[in-house]
């Protein structure tokens, strides 16, 4: 929101510096025009001036009610004489950027074609006339109703306008190609976390199998024998199918990757492992501090999806905040464990799917496929925050690889 309320007000900046700009030049050219020179007050030049350009400091709040206010402005500077002749593109520049705004803002081609109609019809309506008013015949002109001059001048001015149009109704066109290749590549970005995390929780659907399918044989052989060691093998089996139960759950609708069947062989990371990858980024240069709670009780699926949102955030923190120092915490409490990591960085979006980054989406979709939440944003006293709440079950000793 900070960085969209300085893009506000840098717009806003922008254009009031354009609407005084074009306000002085279309001033000037009123009161000293290349044809007859304006015969009424030097105040009501500027006022003219003004109200032809001055609105295009909020041409963007209220693109076509700005146009149309500059239509009118101008519709009744010309028949007041309170244009330069032979320069009136002058005076239009400014409806000419409105034009453009209404058609790179506009949705609808029919409106945006409407008010082309409307801008063009304006000047070709009033450029006769003024130059019928005030007699401008060239030297070499024959004697006509309608000097030869007013054509061009008329020429020029309807160029102006339709090149904004046009130019604008391709930015928009421009735009909304961008627009559909963000969220393309925002979808294809989800397909693959999803599918790569199908192979993680594929893995550890299949240990859980193989550890009822081993502790149901023991219970099965030593049943009548040992009946305490018997229980404990049940409550093994109990513990473990739940949680292979909710792996399979949030499995569903998501498929494996047909061409990867063996996927990776290597263990599955988790919690044990962030001091190691620690380690190994302040060897890279960027000092870590790390605070982790008492997370051995967090089921495998969980512990490695944990582990995942360190890595890819502190990743990021190393590529794109140009931090010195970063925070990483893991705490539980009330079976929910938060991930915390805070740099001192730029504060700057990272992973933005238009610019071709998908972290901040992949973690989005693992803390979402847990029931979690998830922010991600700069911090106010400086750098870049993730903060992601995953609920969980507590799993009991000896349940984990």
């Amino acid at each position: 929101m900070l960085r969209q309320d300085r893009s506000t007000t840098r717009d806003v900046l922008i254009d009031s510096g354009v609407a005084v700009l074009l306000s002085i030049i279309a001033t000037r050219a009123v009161l000293d025009p290349p044809g007859p020179a304006f015969t009424g007050p030097v105040w009501l030049a500027w006022v003219a001036g003004a109200a032809v350009a001055l609105p295009l400091a909020v041409r963007r709040r209220w693109p076509l009610p700005i146009f149309g206010f500059l239509v009118a402005a101008t519709a009744v500077a010309t028949f007041l004489g309170a244009v330069g002749i032979g320069a009136l593109w002058v005076t239009y520049a400014a409806t000419a950027l409105a034009l453009y705004t209404v058609a790179a803002e506009g949705r609808r081609v029919v409106v945006t074609g409407l008010a082309l109609v409307g801008g063009l019809a304006v000047p070709a309506r009033t450029i006769p006339w003024i130059y019928h008013r005030f007699q401008v015949t060239p030297v070499t002109a024959p004697t006509s109703e309608l000097p030869l001059w007013w054509p061009i001048e008329l020429g020029m001015v309807g160029a102006e306008l339709i090149i904004a149009w046009a130019v604008g109704r391709l930015v928009r066109w421009r735009r909304t190609l961008l627009a559909e290749f963000a969220r393309r590549l925002a979808r294809d970005a989800v397909a693959e976390e999803r599918l790569r995390i199908a192979r993680e929780l594929h893995d550890i659907v299949g240990h859980s199998m193989g550890l009822i399918a081993v502790k149901a044989t023991v219970a099965n052989h030593i049943a009548e024998e040992r009946p305490t060691e018997t229980r404990a093998a049940l409550r093994t089996i109990e513990h473990t199918s739940r949680s292979a139960l909710a792996e399979i759950r949030r499995l569903l609708g998501v498929l494996r990757a047909d061409d990867d069947p063996l996927g990776d062989l290597a263990p599955a990371p988790g919690t044990s492992d962030l001091p190691s990858l620690a380690t190994r980024l302040r060897s890279a240069g960027l000092a870590v501090n790390l605070t982790l709670g008492e997370v051995d009780a967090l089921p495998e699926a969980l512990d490695l999806t944990v582990y995942r949102i360190v890595q890819e955030s502190v990743t990021n923190v190393l590529k794109h905040a140009n931090a010195e120092r970063c925070w990483v915490s893991v705490q539980t409490a009330d079976e929910l464990v938060r991930v915390t990591i805070a740099d001192n960085g730029r504060g700057r979006r990272i992973s933005d799917p238009a610019a071709g980054g998908h972290g901040i989406i992949g973690m989005r979709e693992r803390v979402t496929m847990y029931g979690g939440t998830f922010r991600a944003g700069p911090r106010p006293e400086g750098g870049f925050q993730v903060i992601a709440d995953l609920p969980y079950v507590p799993q009991e000793d000896g349940m984990r690889r």
